[in-house]
Parts: structure tokens; sequence; C-alpha cells
């Protein structure tokens, strides 16, 4: 074949190849998948958590108010007893003898007044008789002072004022008796209610937690609070417990009675209801927090003081308004902050945004975003604004 016609052919068939090879398209530029979440607009609330453990919603010592044997003992640890439920008998003979001395009393001090009333009733008989004596030796005197002496009218005027002065001291003997009577029986109703004290009964609901004297134990009187003195048992009210939390500085404004709060017990996985019931009203001003109290009912008494519990007390609450999760948001300030939001094109726009209310997972967008716009979920640096992107829409932890 003549070089002429084959450098025709080859430079033909490269010219080919050149016009086949720009005919096809350039494949596409590669983008990165980047993690995005959008803008929702809802309800939102900030807490405050705080940890504390359950006490009883009163605690006391049961002491005697007399002091005797322990006759009879109807609790044990643990024992569940109701208000004026009886707990123990103390035998106390000393106070059995005083009492049967004062019934004795009562009834000689009964007797004594029955007779100052007899001398009383008799005296004034006898006043009685020497007064219409007197009254009528006196008329006859008066009108016929002859028919009868000034001597014998002055003896019935002796004994008239002799019997009104007996009858005198007849009504103070039986006041006085009966004064006597009021005092033996203040001194038999002294003593018996010192002998119902024997009987040791519940002053509230609660359980026994703690059992101190058994049967046959002498129980000293429970007056002078000393070292020495032996109670019977420690009653702790359970079936309504205290939480005592403290309350920040900046939150007690927050803080108001009545309030309804969740009370979490991690140790049985369970949520209770509560109610703020009282607080100090005054900072602790080593501590700066202010002492609150949540009473917790627990009348199945699933709950045992001294566990541990936590609260989240709502602080600030924001209606239908426009969030994101905290991980979305590079904050500059308290107030603004920064996000990279994918526009229609899902090219990326780095945008200023003005936050409000914050929770431990979520922060309120105040302006800058519109509701349904998708922003870059996690770290902002390695992106930049107008970068070609994949969105890939995740779902951001939700907090427990």
């Amino acid at each position: 074949m003549d070089k002429r016609v084959l450098a025709i052919l080859v430079l033909a068939a490269l010219v080919g190849c050149g016009k086949s090879h720009s005919a096809g398209d350039d494949p596409p530029p590669k983008t990165t998948e980047v993690p995005v979440v959008k803008v929702q607009r809802k309800d939102i609330s900030s807490t405050l958590q705080i940890a504390s453990e359950f006490l009883p919603y009163q605690e006391i010592e049961v002491y005697a108010k007399v002091s005797g044997y322990v006759q009879k003992l109807n609790i044990n640890w643990g024992t569940h007893v109701k208000e004026g439920e009886l707990m123990a008998v103390l035998e106390v003979p000393e106070l059995q003898q005083q009492l049967r001395e004062d019934e004795a009393a009562l009834r000689r001090s009964e007797n004594e007044l029955a007779r100052a009333q007899e001398e009383e009733a008799r005296e004034e008989s006898d006043y009685a008789v020497a007064h219409v004596t007197y009254t009528r030796l006196e008329g006859v005197w008066k009108s016929q002072p002859g028919l009868i002496s000034r001597e014998d009218l002055d003896v019935a005027q002796g004994k008239d004022s002799e019997a009104n002065a007996s009858v005198s001291a007849a009504k103070a003997a039986l006041n006085a008796q009966k004064q006597g009577l009021v005092a033996a029986r203040a001194t038999l109703g002294r003593d018996q209610a010192m002998f119902a004290y024997a009987r040791i009964t519940a002053p509230f609901d609660g359980v026994v937690t703690r059992l101190d004297a058994y049967t046959g134990a002498l129980l000293p009187a429970g007056t002078s609070r000393s070292q020495g003195d032996l109670s019977l048992c420690r009653l702790s009210q359970n079936n309504l417990l205290r939480l005592v939390i403290p309350v920040p500085e900046r939150s007690v404004e927050k803080v108001h009675i009545g309030d309804s709060i969740a009370v979490e017990v991690s140790a049985i996985n369970k949520t209770f209801q509560g109610k703020v019931a009282r607080f100090s009203d005054q900072i602790d001003t080593t501590t700066r927090t202010m002492h609150t109290e949540i009473d917790v009912p627990n009348p199945k008494y699933i709950l045992v003081p001294g566990m541990y519990a936590s609260v989240k007390l709502p602080l600030q609450t924001a209606h239908q308004v426009l969030t994101l999760p905290d991980q979305a948001i590079q904050s500059t300030s308290e107030e603004r902050g920064i996000v990279m939001v994918v526009k229609r094109d899902n090219t990326l726009d780095r945008r200023d945004v003005t936050l409000g209310l914050r929770t431990p997972t979520e922060i309120e967008v105040v302006s800058g975003l519109q509701a349904n716009e998708m922003v870059v979920f996690g770290e902002q640096s390695q992106y930049k604004s107008g970068e070609h992107v994949t969105p890939k829409l995740v779902q951001p932890p939700q907090a427990d």
C-alpha cells in the first residue's frame, strides 16, 4: 500500500477517536454527604435537675411518759401501725396503788361533804327557831313592855345572833368540803391520766424502723431527754415522704408552692408525682441555695426513706417556637449563634441566628431561620459557605 495512503488512514482514525471522546458526557463532580436536621416548631421547657434522698415526713423516738416495765408488746421491727393503735402496755405498780389511795380520798371527801351539808341544814333550822323566837318577844316587848323582861329579850336576841353565826360557819365548812372534793377529784383525774400513759399508742400512721425495748424491759419516764433515757422505738411516717432539694439562687423565683413535680427513682425505674409543699423563703449564704421540700405520696410503701431520687424543676416554657438541637448551633454568646443552612440547590449558607430559651438538648431560634429549613447537625468547621453537599436527614438523640 502506498505510504501516503496509509498515513491518511491513520490520521483519519485518530481524528475519529478524538471526536468520539469529546462527544461523551463529563462525570458529575463528587459531593460531601452531611448530616442535617430540620428546624421544627414545638413546645420546649427549661428544667433544673437536682438529686436528693427521701426522708420520712416525720420521724420520732417514742418514749414512755411514766416509768414502768414493758408488760405487753404489740410491735416489732417493720411493724406498720395506725394512729391510736396500742403498741405497748407498761406495768406501773406505784401508780396503781396511788389510784387506790386517790379513790379512797375521793370517797372520804364525798362523805365529809354530805356531813357538812347536814350540819348546814341543822344550823339553818336552829337559826330559824331562834330568829322567830326573838322576833316574837321583841314584838310583845314593844306592844306590852310589862309582859316580858328586858333580860329575856336580850337572851333571845343573843341566841338569834349565835344561831346566825353558826349558819355562816356551817356554810363556810360546806364550801371548804366542796373545794376538798374538787381537789380530790382533780388528784384522781391527774393520776388516772398518768396511768393512761402506761398504754403507749401510736401518735400517727407509721412504721417501726427500730425497736429499743422488749417485754420485761424497764422504760424510764422520758421527760429529760438525757442520754440515759431508753425509748420504746423509732416511728417513721412513710406513707408520705419528703424530698429536700437545694434550689440555686438563680432559680428561686421559678419555684412556687403547689407546683407539680415529676420525681424519678432510678433504683426501681419508676417516676412518681410530688408537689412543692414548702420552702424556707431564705437563701443559705454558704451554699447560695434555698431549702425546698417536695411531698411525695407513698400509700403503698413502694418508696423507702434513704432512696435517691432526682427531680426536674420546670423553670421556663416556650410554646410553639422554632427549635434546633444544640449540636446544630455554634453559640457565639448567650443570645447569638451560627448555623450552616443547606439551601434548595444543596449548597451551604453560613447564617447568624438569634437564640432564646435553652434546654439540655434543644435551643429556641428567635430569628434567622424558617420552619423546615435543613441545618447541618454536628461539627461545622469542616464545611464552607457555598460548598455543594448531599444532605442526609438524621434523628438527633432525645433527652432522657
